[in-house]
């Protein structure tokens, strides 16, 4: 996400970057009697404006993306275990990997090893999910954390700190690196960046501090997500090529941009794309995760609507994207990923899978297997459940 100084508005003065757009928009559509109600009860009743059976709920899914926070800063406020267990009702989500998000970091102690709060936190709801009380859901059954590697040397230690706090579920380490220069991405169509997390700047991949921590990565037998906008994906190329034996899993189809001075480009931000998508999908040590382009700054603009998507206009809008992706890297090394709850601003939880069933109902059972299920589980070396 872009890294727009934080600016409070709204009615109760809490809502902030997406969440200012969503609530000013689907309140617009709910009836006066909701307009006082906090933002997320206000998305709440926009998402059930439309509604939709989970089609085929036998096929076992793992959502390899999602987050969990409670913050006024965000949009929702509150997303933890009771919030994901109520969206994935209805589909069969066997098992959820969390990504980084800045959640809860220590407040106290290093600076550098503040991030490991995140873990902790997490962990903590890992154990939760694991008691079966929600059912046979195991959210974040693998965890994705956090560190500054441009602390080169240094960020060995936090990435040990990491598998001490979860020896069981840690996994990988997300360092953001979508940038864009300033003024770029109109304010509010990409969540702020909390000034505590790892930061981000230009050709950050390409940094020489950035590669000596990163290449402490293969060391712990940690991944790495790869979180770039599509103008930066050659550098996450080269990042793979230089590291051939550290696994990279690209986020969010490499976050094509539809606003700004992006909007209205489509066709042309397209073809470029695939021209990098194919470069990086020669790279055997990179795997894609397929989804997550219903963020705002994507530019579909569907959190306008009066109505959220269907899982059929959700489909029409991003069928070409996600078939060539597929193409490029095969199903065995693509994944379906839900970016819960950022995608949620613009749909719910079941459209969005109905649209991957949707997507592959050609596909062979091998073929989906892999996409909803097994790659992820692979990758991320989750036990089967």
């Amino acid at each position: 996400m872009a890294k727009n100084k934080k600016t409070s508005v709204g009615r109760r003065g809490f809502l902030t970057g997406a969440a200012a757009l969503v609530a000013s928009a689907q309140s617009a559509s709910l009836n006066a009697g909701t307009q006082n109600s906090p933002p997320s009860t206000r998305l709440d009743d926009w998402l059930a404006l439309t509604k939709e059976p989970a089609l085929e709920p036998q096929i076992p899914i793992i959502d390899p993306h999602h987050h969990f926070w409670n913050t006024p800063e965000r949009e929702p406020q509150r997303y933890l275990l009771d919030e994901l267990a109520a969206d994935v009702k209805g589909h069969n989500v066997r098992q959820t990997v969390f990504i980084e998000c800045g959640s809860m970091y220590r407040a106290e102690g290093s600076e550098e090893f503040r991030v490991v709060g995140e873990t902790e936190f997490v962990q903590g709801i890992a154990a939760e999910s694991a008691s079966g009380r929600y059912g046979d859901l195991r959210a974040a059954a693998g965890i994705v954390g956090t560190v500054d590697l441009r602390l080169g040397d240094r960020a060995a230690p936090v990435m040990e700190a990491h598998l001490a706090a979860s020896r069981q579920r840690f996994r990988g380490i997300r360092h953001g690196a979508a940038w864009t220069e300033p003024g770029v991405l109109p304010a509010g169509s990409a969540a702020p960046r909390a000034s505590n997390r790892p930061a981000v700047i230009q050709h950050l991949l390409l940094d020489k501090d950035f590669r000596r921590g990163y290449a402490h990565l293969q060391t712990y037998g940690l991944t790495f997500e790869g979180w770039v906008y599509h103008t930066q994906i050659a550098e996450l190329t080269d990042l793979a090529k230089a590291f051939p034996d550290t696994t990279i899993v690209f986020n969010h189809l490499g976050g094509p941009i539809g606003v700004g001075r992006y909007e209205g480009r489509r066709d042309e931000i397209f073809a470029a794309w695939k021209t990098a998508i194919a470069e990086l999908a020669r790279c055997p040590n990179v795997v894609a995760k397929v989804g997550g382009i219903q963020m705002i700054v994507n530019g579909y603009g569907w959190h306008e609507r009066k109505r959220p998507p269907t899982s059929d206009e959700l489909l029409a809008a991003n069928r070409d994207w996600y078939l060539y992706t597929i193409d490029r890297f095969g199903p065995s090394r693509c994944m379906f990923e839900s970016n819960f709850p950022v995608d949620r601003l613009s749909c719910s939880y079941t459209v969005v899978w109905n649209q991957f069933k949707k997507l592959t109902k050609d596909f062979s059972a091998s073929e989906r297997a892999s996409m909803f299920h097994d790659t992820a589980m692979r990758v991320y070396r989750l036990p089967r459940h």
